[in-house]
């Protein structure tokens, strides 16, 4: 359906129109927006050992960063101008942070990174810049400035501990108040500099680079030992014709021809990259933590509750499915017979009460549901 999200585009309309395409400014997106967290929440969420937090200033025109913790000390006074605090991955931990993330799946999961909060005081900003990947602009309180510019020269000023434009040449500019939001495709160049006290959420997506797909990818199937090869694993390098040498240091050659033809037998198909993809894409950041319940209940009571109250997964949790498997967390595992269930708990994040008296006789989905729920993957109650 049309959405004041997207300007009252369809979602489709947005991703077959503008989707790493072109920007689009939607005002009142998301109409009487309140902040997920208030200005004090968020600067002691920074003094977390567990969330990223970065602190830029422009103080006396020279650009600092400094990465958190933060604790109260380290952060400038407010009524101090041009500083920014960014702290990543709020929905991490904040449900309010968490709905505001789910209102953007209509990208799928696998695409869909974190929702950053920004926090500036006047005139504070991170320079002119560019991203590598998608991001929705969404302003939650107090004015921002933005300027943006489609210019192909993207290079960057020496010596700074901040990626930015060495020559910025905005073409278009708007100021966006609370509710309002900017929607930029990867390597639009950009300059966001608040207009007094403001918080900017940016809804990022994952976009890894080929190199990072290719390593990563490497790295999966020799963990796995699941790579198609003609050659065995136990198989060694022989050289029973190998000369003496009077270079000792140099590559022989016959080293470099075996081993390539070992590395050119490695096949791999696509269940392996469906795995690869779905465990990669759901393993939880360095400093994800979960929590156990602290008073966890026995299996029937947890039934019994979900009878009543319907279950939600974690806001941490990342639950993917692809052919034959499903990745819960960086985890894989064979989809169960009875898969349906899985598949729309990925896809809703929730089992309301209604839905899950009606699944509740599989006692084999009931005692997975339960282990997911004591290791802190899965809680009771369809919503926050």
């Amino acid at each position: 359906m049309p959405t004041p999200l997207l300007a009252n585009l369809t979602p489709s309309d947005f991703m077959r129109r503008y989707w790493q395409k072109k920007p689009l400014l939607v005002r009142q997106a998301v109409p009487d927006i309140k902040a997920p967290l208030a200005r004090d929440d968020l600067f002691a969420l920074a003094a977390n050992d567990d969330v990223e937090a970065r602190l830029v200033t422009h103080f006396r025109g020279a650009w600092r960063l400094e990465h958190g913790p933060f604790e109260p000390e380290d952060i400038p006074s407010v009524r101090r101008r041009e500083w920014t605090l960014l702290v990543q991955g709020v929905d991490l931990h904040d449900d309010g942070a968490r709905a505001l993330l789910d209102r953007f799946r209509f990208v799928p999961d696998a695409r869909l990174d974190d929702l950053m909060i920004s926090y500036a005081t006047d005139g504070g900003g991170v320079g002119p810049h560019f991203d590598s990947y998608d991001v929705f602009l969404l302003q939650v309180q107090g004015k921002r400035r933005w300027r943006i510019s489609a210019q192909q020269d993207l290079s960057l000023q020496d010596g700074l501990p901040l990626k930015v434009l060495q020559r910025f040449e905005p073409e278009e500019e708007w100021v966006l108040e609370p509710g309002d939001m900017l929607y930029l495709p990867p390597h639009i160049a950009h300059d966001g500099v608040a207009i007094g006290e403001c918080m900017t959420c940016s809804i990022g997506f994952r976009s890894p680079s080929a190199r990072e797909l290719i390593g990563q990818f490497l790295y999966h199937l020799a963990e796995r030992g699941n790579v198609a090869s003609q050659a065995r694993e136990d198989e060694r390098y022989r050289d029973p014709r190998q000369d003496a040498v009077s270079h000792p240091a140099r590559l022989p050659e016959p080293l470099v021809e075996q081993v390539g033809a070992i590395l050119a037998r490695i096949r791999w198909n696509e269940r392996d990259i469906v795995s690869f993809l779905g465990s990669y894409l759901s393993e939880p950041k360095a400093n994800v933590v979960f929590e156990a319940p602290g008073r966890p209940v026995t299996e029937a009571t947890f039934v019994k509750m979900a009878l009543r109250d319907g279950i939600r997964l974690d806001r941490k949790t990342t639950l993917l499915y692809g052919n034959g498997s499903y990745f819960l967390n960086g985890e894989e595992e064979r989809l169960p017979r009875s898969k349906k269930w899985l598949s729309e708990l990925a896809d809703t994040r929730c089992l309301g009460a209604k839905r899950f008296v009606t699944l509740s006789a599989d006692s084999s989905m009931t005692a997975l549901l339960h282990e997911w729920y004591l290791a802190g993957w899965v809680r009771i109650g369809a919503s926050a």
